[in-house]
């Protein structure tokens, strides 16, 4: 049942599992744990619907790289969903078995045992089983690039789909306005033995449970466990361990313009990196879209104006020479967008600051940098483009300079996929949970979401993040299933 933790305070003792956010990786564990039949609450900090007294506490100052964090992400039942535009391309076998470039590894677990959860993954988020994730299009040809395959999720809403199931099934409390503030690690025990919750009002409240769950995004999720000061105390979380390191992002390149060949179709297309560039270039992955627009493109809440003047500007010849709020682009223009995989970085990372939000809970410090090698992948990516598109009187490429040239500052804007800040590995040395998603330091803790993955693919984040929620779903369940048996 969900009920408002603001005007009922109805927390239970004796919970099995406790899962701290509720948007997709929450609400999935949630619901397969309790139908498993265990005692669950799902804990959710924000309210039914959009908050600024909730968004406010994501509020963070930024380093480096313009992210947007507290934009692009929601804090209310639903999570990030809210605004999920529903693109699902699944990861493939390279993604486990090509490791980055540099000193951290890849993924710990063979790409089969991930794969087996993709039917479960695609019925969550409403995709047809035994549907073929599609090329859009035909291959741009040659080695290096192939047709772009994926599938539109509706896109489900979490809350809203799942709206009955997570009021209506058995031993699942459901609690929104309820905000964790504090993981308590008990260093007798050696293990978390409660959490903190708050309402608004700061009324607190100790939550006990047997097995906690962190899915509050990559961002929160790293905050969580560095503003534990038990669990630093214990050394579960060091200042020199990769907790909030390997902040990684799909890197939105502004890689140029292009003119259309003689003949060639004005359809958008789709293309993908091939193993085989990977392998020869060294580089990350990346989609690469090409379209060529029909009227200006113009957003925000000034569009109407833009649109006028930025008519005007393509007409007269000198858009190139003005600057808008917006970047837009004139009728006629061949535009290349990009989704391109960032590759984990030490660097990269989230970290506490002084100030504390209004609950009490340190805020962070978000500091998104560019790699040598992200800036090689951009470089590989376009200039490969530019060949291909030439030798197949496809059209001309003109790449911005950035994009070849690594002491120009880029023309990129984020994606909105936070991830790798608790990264999987086999050893804390390079990660911070294990192969079951468990911290390292820790029997009970465990972590969701995206914030786990080892590398970032160039594939959109939430279906993957999916097919691990309902890998850790069956292992705690079997892992439950055990110690019960070991009581009997």
């Amino acid at each position: 049942m969900i009920k408002d933790y603001e005007t009922e305070k109805g927390l239970r003792d004796d919970y099995d599992v406790c899962i701290i956010g509720a948007g997709p990786a929450g609400i999935t564990l949630a619901l397969r744990l309790a139908g498993a039949g265990w005692k669950v609450v799902l804990l959710e900090g924000g309210g039914h619907e959009f908050s600024a007294r909730s968004q406010a506490l994501y509020a963070c100052t930024e380093t480096g790289l313009e992210l947007y964090p507290d934009e692009t992400r929601l804090r209310f039942l639903g999570g990030t969903s809210n605004h999920w535009a529903g693109r699902c391309r699944p990861l493939v076998a390279s993604d486990f078995a090509v490791a980055p470039p540099g000193d951290l590894p890849g993924w710990p677990i063979p790409f089969a045992e991930f794969d087996h959860y993709l039917a479960a993954a695609m019925d969550i988020v409403d995709l047809p089983q035994g549907a073929d994730f599609r090329a859009m299009n035909a291959s741009l040809g040659g080695e290096d690039f192939e047709a772009d395959r994926f599938l539109l999720s509706p896109p489900t809403r979490f809350a809203q789909k799942y709206a009955t199931a997570l009021n209506e099934t058995p031993g699942l409390d459901v609690f929104i306005n309820c905000n964790c503030v504090d993981l308590e690690f008990d260093p007798g025990a050696q293990r978390v033995a409660a959490v903190v919750v708050s309402d608004y009002q700061l009324q607190r409240q100790r939550l006990l449970a047997g097995q906690f769950i962190l899915a509050t995004g990559a961002i929160e999720n790293a905050r969580q466990l560095l503003n534990s000061e038990s669990l630093r105390a214990a050394g579960v979380v060091t200042e020199d361990g990769l907790v909030g390191r390997c902040f990684m992002e799909h890197m939105n390149v502004d890689m140029g313009t292009f003119i259309l060949g003689q003949g060639q179709d004005a359809d958008a297309h789709q293309y993908y990196t091939t193993d085989a560039f990977v392998a020869e270039y060294r580089a990350g992955k990346g989609n690469v879209s090409t379209s060529v627009l029909s009227d200006v493109r113009a957003y925000g809440r000034t569009a109407e104006v833009k649109h006028f003047l930025e008519s005007l500007a393509c007409d007269m010849g000198v858009a190139s020479k003005i600057e808008f709020i917006a970047k837009f682009s004139c009728p006629g223009d061949g535009v290349i967008g990009s989704m391109i995989e960032q590759l984990p970085n030490r660097q990269s990372r989230i970290t506490l600051i002084d100030e504390k939000d209004p609950l009490g809970v340190a805020k962070v410090n978000v500091n998104w940098v560019v790699s040598d090698d992200d800036r090689h992948t951009i470089k590989c990516i376009g200039a490969e483009l530019a060949k291909q598109f030439a030798a197949r009187g496809m059209g001309f490429v003109k790449l911005n300079e950035c994009v070849y040239d690594s002491s120009q500052p880029l023309k990129m804007t984020p994606h909105a996929h936070h991830m790798g800040t608790t990264r999987m590995a086999s050893s804390a040395k390079f990660g911070v949970v294990d192969s079951d998603c468990k911290v390292f330091g820790t029997p009970n803790l465990y972590v969701a979401g995206s914030s786990i993955f080892a590398t970032g693919g160039a594939s959109n984040p939430t279906m993957p993040l999916l097919q691990f929620a309902v890998r850790l779903a069956d292992h705690l369940d079997e892992k439950l299933k055990t110690a019960r048996g070991a009581l009997a």
